[in-house]
């Protein structure tokens, strides 16, 4: 229905359960990137599982509280990001990232974040916007940085993930700090 352009050859547009098929062949090359560090990767295995996630994402968008995007280089679907929380009331919502190795270090995942957050802290006036990562999430951390965003702290053994009791960094930015930094603009 529509698509925002954020590099040469890529645009983020919405992901919605009729693209199920196409979602999950993309989850399938995604999944080496995907599965260590998010846990809805995991669960779409097959096209059913995979439908239910979008699924999950529309129903949350009709709530108005989260929403699901796809990046798409040249056509196909590489990656993606979406407001994992989102609540208006309390002005604070969470982004999150995913990309296959065809879409990585082109700057898509920055950029499509970028988008996010504008939309959450200058069009729907919330006031913070969270990221959260594995702390053996390296690339995810960067993201963060690279948005300026400031590390909260991190929780220890947050999450038994994987058999295995993972710590989560907090990262944020604040409406402020973001319009102080010039909203969307590149940044470092």
């Amino acid at each position: 229905m529509y698509a925002v352009p954020l590099a040469e050859g890529a645009e983020l547009c919405p992901l919605e359960p009729w693209q199920a098929e196409e979602f999950f062949a993309h989850m399938e090359r995604a999944r080496a990137n995907t599965d260590p560090w998010i846990p809805w990767a995991t669960r779409s295995t097959d096209l059913e599982s995979a439908r239910a996630t979008l699924q999950g994402y529309a129903d949350r968008q009709a709530a108005d509280s989260g929403r699901i995007f796809g990046i798409r280089l040249d056509g196909t679907l590489v990656g993606g990001v979406m407001f994992v929380h989102f609540d208006a009331a309390a002005g604070v919502c969470e982004i999150g990232a995913w990309v296959e190795k065809a879409g990585e270090g082109r700057g898509l995942i920055s950029a499509a974040v970028r988008r996010l957050i504008d939309w959450a802290l200058v069009e729907r006036g919330l006031h913070k916007v969270e990221w959260w990562n594995s702390s053996g999430n390296a690339r995810s951390r960067a993201v963060a940085q690279r948005m300026g965003m400031h590390h909260d702290g991190t929780m220890r053994e947050h999450m038994l993930y994987q058999g295995v009791r993972q710590d989560y960094e907090v990262w944020s930015v604040l409406a402020p700090e973001w319009r102080a930094a010039g909203g969307g603009r590149e940044r470092g």
